[in-house]
């Protein structure tokens, strides 16, 4: 069985089925592990949600950030952005079957065997391991939940930015939102800082990318994520970057995490957006 992690798809339909096809996927016998962003920007959301649905066993998604913005307007309350492609989710005749499903993804998937990670955008230097799953059981326990329809009115903002065991409620959920889903650079303590969003160089002066913060507590985990096509496809020590900005013209990226040493297959993207448009 072969096992491939995708970067970010955000709605190019086309582009990952043309991936599959290079790297000849059978759901039969292989297995796909899609970062996060399965929708959003993209042309074809409801097509790409539909078929990673369809695949059942033979694929792991964690969530995204616009993954948690559909189920957040979905419920009323996420923002209008004008680069959003949700609409045919939206009103789709199994958008309900399909948001149920997308809520009860995980935000962090471990497979013990490969002894890989996964996550959308990252881990905050304090959390080992351990602690980085018992906080996302935390955040997946509340999406599922009979009250997810009022987490995800609550669950926008930067603060608080620092991790304390002590952190409670929504606070603590915020900050482990943030997390998974959106974090970049750190400063040196372990404080978030989420608004740059350039590749490594252009941040807030005094912060890191997050794998970069000395004494790291996963430093020695193999963790793959997404979510920052700035930074580009690429292997930073034990983590790698799977977010290749197919959405922008970049690149789609599939890494087969099966075998001795990681083997990538990447795929010109055309691109459906203009970044700043």
């Amino acid at each position: 069985m072969a096992v491939y992690a995708i970067g970010d798809v955000q709605g190019c339909f086309d582009e990952l089925q043309a991936l599959l096809q290079r790297i000849d996927f059978d759901p039969q016998q292989d297995q796909l592990w899609f970062c996060g962003d399965l929708v959003n920007r993209g042309p074809k959301s409801l097509e790409t949600l539909r078929f990673v649905q369809g695949l059942g066993d033979s694929a792991v998604t964690v969530l995204g950030n616009h993954d948690l913005h559909l189920l957040a307007k979905a419920e009323g309350c996420g923002k209008e952005l004008k680069q959003d492609t949700l609409d045919a989710i939206l009103t789709a005749p199994d958008r309900d079957a399909l948001l149920s499903w997308l809520r009860h993804r995980p935000v962090l998937y471990h497979d013990p065997g490969l002894g890989y990670t996964m996550v959308h955008a990252g881990l905050p230097p304090q959390w080992d391991l351990a602690t980085a799953r018992a906080c996302a059981r935390e955040l997946e326990a509340a999406l599922r939940g009979p009250d997810y329809h009022d987490f995800v009115r609550v669950m926008y903002g930067n603060q608080p930015d620092h991790w304390s065991e002590a952190l409670t409620g929504i606070e603590r959920l915020r900050f482990i939102t943030n997390c998974f889903t959106r974090l970049r650079f750190c400063y040196p303590d372990g404080r978030l800082e989420l608004k740059s969003k350039g590749a490594p160089g252009t941040q807030t002066p005094g912060t890191l990318p997050w794998f970069q913060v000395p004494g790291r507590q996963t430093e020695a985990e193999r963790i793959v994520f997404g979510h920052w096509s700035t930074l580009g496809v690429g292997e930073y020590g034990n983590t790698l970057s799977l977010d290749g900005g197919c959405l922008w013209g970049g690149r789609l990226a599939a890494l087969r995490l099966d075998l001795a040493r990681p083997e990538w297959t990447t795929m010109e993207c055309q691109g459906s957006c203009r970044p700043g448009a």
